[in-house]
């Protein structure tokens, strides 16, 4: 029952006070949600089932690879992770991503859209090697790597030992493209502040 009301809260974006009352009562949800998430409970969870599908697709369970993006969200809510970002014209937060090969999420981190996209890769790629010790090749955008700043990419490899790889874009191509292996972050489907409302 708890696991429903965590569920129907993650698909609908409603907040806990309205979750419905056949489903178990919004506060022991909560509570419990809360629990697991500062013990690893989640995490674990989330790890346990990343590995089954990479062995259900004939894959290591643990990725060789990964790949780097970013998403910039829109956000009304206040604190300290709302900012700016002038590129994409968005206040609210970024989301920097690093997920395998299938598009499973590896790890995930959420700071101001006001910082840069290059310190937000640091954060998501910090101690990368403890928690994947077989992944050596991180595949990005170009926006990650160019020729005024290439300090990500000596980094990642001094640091955490991982090979930082630019996708390069189509030169005849203007706006957005398509990029092999960088494209996995769409727009964001679930709205993950349900579990900030109460």
């Amino acid at each position: 029952m708890i696991i429903d009301t965590v569920l129907y809260v993650l698909g609908t974006g409603c907040a806990w006070r309205l979750v419905p009352h056949d489903l178990a009562p919004w506060d022991v949800a909560y509570r419990w949600v809360r629990s697991w998430t500062a013990d690893g409970t989640w995490d674990r969870v989330h790890d346990a089932l990343r590995e089954r599908v990479r062995a259900a697709g004939g894959r290591d369970p643990q990725p060789s690879a990964a790949v780097l993006g970013l998403q910039s969200v829109r956000t009304c809510q206040g604190g300290e992770a709302i900012g700016y970002d002038a590129g994409k014209r968005v206040r609210g937060c970024k989301r920097p991503l690093l997920v395998d090969a299938c598009g499973l999420v590896l790890r995930a981190v959420v700071h101001s859209a006001s910082v840069q996209d290059r310190a937000g890769a640091r954060l998501v790629l910090s101690g990368i090697r403890e928690a994947f010790p077989q992944v050596g090749l991180v595949w990005v955008d170009g926006g990650y790597v160019n020729a005024v700043d290439s300090g990500l990419v000596g980094w990642a490899a001094g640091t955490e030992g991982v090979e930082i790889v630019a996708v390069p874009r189509n030169a005849g191509v203007k706006g957005f493209q398509v990029l092999p292996r960088t494209t996995f972050v769409g727009p964001p489907g679930v709205d993950h502040r349900a579990f900030c409302s109460g």
